[in-house]
């Protein structure tokens, strides 16, 4: 039952997969950190990805994206898309690479967060705005908060759903089985659930960008950013209030860890 559920999952991820593709390099012209984005979301999600994709982002006609994606919601859905994408595949990596040690639960989800920190952060934060910023250096320090903040609670909705079923399915720990792949594409999909709202208010506050269309005018590399705010309005929130932001998302992961902890019988 499970393998052909999985069997069947597998190859509506692949004809997803292949559709936003060819989309994304003929139709939509999503910048290309975005591409980069959508394909490895949909890759880890399958069909659920593809319906958020052609509600949120496919533009139905040429020249139409900007206006597409204007409303709030749309750009709240990028914001949390190159979020989910670094911090999912960061976790992903580092969970097949620690299995094969046996390490402790504590000490491997550990690794896995910062795993998913470092390349949510230096990739898919920084690079994404390297052309607001100037310099990578300035991106990556710019863009410290939200990477931290969103990579908190993609994480609150990823590590009960990644724990609980791998103890409950002790085969899904094993990266070469489809098992590992079904629970990380729910585990992705309970991320993107939790992450969303701290994006979307991290983007109407002009913390982070949206979704941004690619421009044929400023080179593949340039977009329009008519929806989103320059950096230098991260300085609308004082110190105390990024802070304060920062202790309740580490507060709502510390309430996923203990209530993970306690279903799961982990020690720590």
């Amino acid at each position: 039952m499970i393998a052909g559920i999985l069997l069947l999952w597998n190859v509506l991820t692949a004809a997803s997969l292949v559709f936003v593709l060819w989309d994304l390099f003929t139709n939509t012209p999503a910048v290309w950190v975005m591409k980069l984005a959508w394909s490895l979301v949909i890759l880890y999600t399958g069909p659920v990805g593809l319906f958020v994709y052609l509600l949120s982002c496919r533009q139905p006609l040429p020249g139409t994206h900007d206006q597409f994606i204007a409303a709030h919601w749309k750009q709240a859905v990028g914001s949390m898309m190159h979020c989910v994408a670094g911090d999912a595949t960061g976790i992903i990596v580092a969970a097949a690479l620690v299995f094969h040690f046996g390490l402790p639960n504590g000490v491997d989800l550990t690794l896995e967060y910062l795993s998913a920190f470092v390349v949510g952060l230096l990739v898919f934060q920084a690079l994404f705005m390297l052309s607001m910023y100037g310099s990578y250096a300035a991106a990556v320090r710019g863009t410290f908060f939200a990477e931290t903040v969103s990579m908190n609670m993609v994480m609150v909705g990823m590590l009960p759903t990644m724990v609980l079923l791998m103890n409950r399915l002790p085969a899904s720990r094993d990266p070469t089985g489809p098992l590992f792949w079904g629970v990380m594409s729910l585990a992705t999909m309970a991320g993107m659930v939790t992450a969303y709202p701290i994006n979307s208010w991290m983007v109407r506050r002009g913390l982070k960008h949206g979704m941004m269309t690619a421009s044929s005018r400023s080179g593949p590399d340039m977009a329009h950013a008519g929806h989103s705010m320059p950096p230098h309005h991260a300085a609308a929130l004082s110190s105390a209030q990024a802070g304060a932001v920062v202790v309740l998302t580490f507060a709502a992961l510390g309430v996923a860890v203990l209530i993970t902890s306690a279903f799961a019988a982990i020690r720590f």
